[in-house]
């Protein structure tokens, strides 16, 4: 936020604050007993892509920035396997997550595409 450093004007970190933010407008939805439970899985994964991403572009070496774009990654999918239970439970419809479903997609190729761009280097 105030460093402005070069990795804040990657699509990358742009589309997995949208996520984030996303993530925290569908949860506002849920149950309030899912407060401590759901709610909180599906916030904290969504912040941990954005932060890992972060992380990950402040690394000097290839290896050490592609485990935190793997492990941001990996938050995508959690992200999507909680919403996917989300939605089986029923606390939120289809037309509530479209937009966040969009979001999941695009990180997911996005860091695919980061991933396998940063391999290509070594």
């Amino acid at each position: 936020m105030f460093l402005q450093l070069a990795h804040t004007k990657l699509n990358i970190y742009q589309s997995s604050q949208e996520l984030t933010l996303e993530c925290y407008k569908v949860t506002k939805k849920f149950p309030s007993d899912e407060k401590f439970a759901m709610i909180s899985q599906i916030r904290r994964a969504a912040i941990s892509v954005h932060l890992n991403i972060a992380e990950g572009c402040s690394r000097k070496s290839d290896k050490e920035r592609i485990r935190y774009f793997e492990i941001a990654r990996g938050s995508v999918i959690e992200v999507d396997t909680a919403v996917g239970i989300a939605f089986k439970i029923g606390y939120v419809e289809m037309e509530d997550i479209e937009l966040l479903g969009e979001s999941i997609v695009k990180n997911f190729k996005l860091l695919s595409g980061l991933i396998k761009s940063e391999s290509t280097h070594n």
